[in-house]
């Protein structure tokens, strides 16, 4: 009996490994039915029916073959499982009675003012996803080596963005939306970093979305944005926000604060360093006010919620398709202490991110 006991709980654990390997291993079918929720704009549908629909509900406002309905269902169940959406069932099944689909905090991003529809389809992209495909061989090769991106585009992503239109418009919708976003609960939660000063450069702010929530939130302070040639060539106009052409490896323009929205991922230690370096000349003393700002992820900062600490671990193998890294505390120290700034504070309060206060 005993015997009979030690096998089942052997067995046990192996259907339970078993899952566990299965669960990750189809994990991506997660993502792609959070891409088909875009392509069929699902949330935006459940809104437009009060935030609760019924499938046939749902079908009148998306695109979808009358043949394929039944998949819609299939594809519904995952999306409801996963969170995305939630589902009831109604008062008699036997009777026919629909299941009512409804919005939650997370499908509730997919619309709206500060929906983050275009960040989620920049990583979901086929240019963005193809490469990891590819990221077992990578591991093979020595170092230096080209990214993952370069090695299966044969280009940078940032060479790419220059001469293909449509992808870099996708970037710096993708950058908007995360701003549009995150800014406003940045402002909320930590909007004394912006008190006091008088004027910001948001180096590699894209479009300025980031800039014009600050100016917008502190009207005294002179925002302005540094970017390439061919970004700042489409900035909007009518706007408080100043645009300047220019690269932050070469020089970054005066001003009282620095800011670093997303950037510093996207780079090496060796890189991180010229960046923050060509900041610090651009901003007075400590005494004088002078500080970057940094928006960023600190590894292991911020809560202790599994699902935090495993957002900030996959960020770090996403960026690597750039050759990027994100960084702990210590490695964040690392390139403050090597670009000769005195101090820092780590402030963990933007879920998985966080916004750091570097001194001269």
């Amino acid at each position: 009996m005993a015997l009979t006991g030690q096998t089942e709980s052997t067995d046990q654990v192996l259907l339970d490994a078993e899952l566990v390997l299965y669960t990750n291993t189809f994990s991506y079918m997660k993502s792609m039915a959070v891409k088909c929720a875009l392509d069929l704009r699902l949330a935006d549908a459940i809104h437009h029916h009060g935030g609760a629909a019924t499938l046939p509900q749902i079908v009148t406002r998306v695109t979808v073959h009358p043949s394929k309905i039944p998949c819609l269902r299939r594809l519904m169940r995952v999306l409801t499982v996963s969170g995305v959406f939630s589902v009831q069932q109604q008062q008699d099944p036997a009777a026919g009675a629909e299941p009512l689909y409804a919005l939650t905090s997370v499908s509730r991003l997919l619309f709206g003012s500060q929906n983050l529809v275009s960040t989620m389809a920049l990583a979901l992209n086929p240019i963005v996803v193809t490469p990891f495909l590819k990221l077992g061989t990578w591991f093979q090769h020595a170092l230096p080596d080209p990214c993952i991106f370069k090695e299966t585009h044969g280009e940078a992503l940032w060479k790419m963005a220059e001469h293909d239109e449509t992808f870099d418009a996708q970037i710096n919708e993708a950058m908007v939306s995360d701003s549009c976003f995150l800014m406003d609960i940045a402002i909320k939660e930590c909007g004394e970093v912006f008190q006091g000063i008088s004027s910001l450069v948001d180096v590699a702010g894209g479009l300025g979305a980031a800039s014009q929530a600050i100016s917008k939130a502190f009207p005294h302070v002179e925002c302005s944005v540094m970017g390439l040639d061919h970004v700042v060539a489409k900035a909007p106009i009518g706007t408080d926000v100043k645009y300047i052409a220019g690269d932050m490896f070469e020089s970054v323009p005066p001003a009282n604060v620095v800011f670093l929205k997303w950037v510093m991922h996207d780079w090496g230690d060796q890189e991180c360093v010229k960046i923050l370096k060509n900041c610090k000349k651009a901003i007075p003393s400590r005494e004088d006010g002078g500080k970057v700002i940094i928006i960023d992820i600190v590894i292991g900062a911020g809560s202790s919620d599994v699902k935090q600490r495993e957002m900030q671990a996959l960020f770090d193998l996403y960026i690597m398709f750039v050759n990027g890294m994100e960084r702990d505390e210590q490695e964040w120290k690392k390139i403050f202490m090597e670009a000769g700034f005195s101090d820092y504070k780590i402030i963990p309060v933007l879920g998985f991110r966080s916004m750091i206060e570097v001194y001269p």
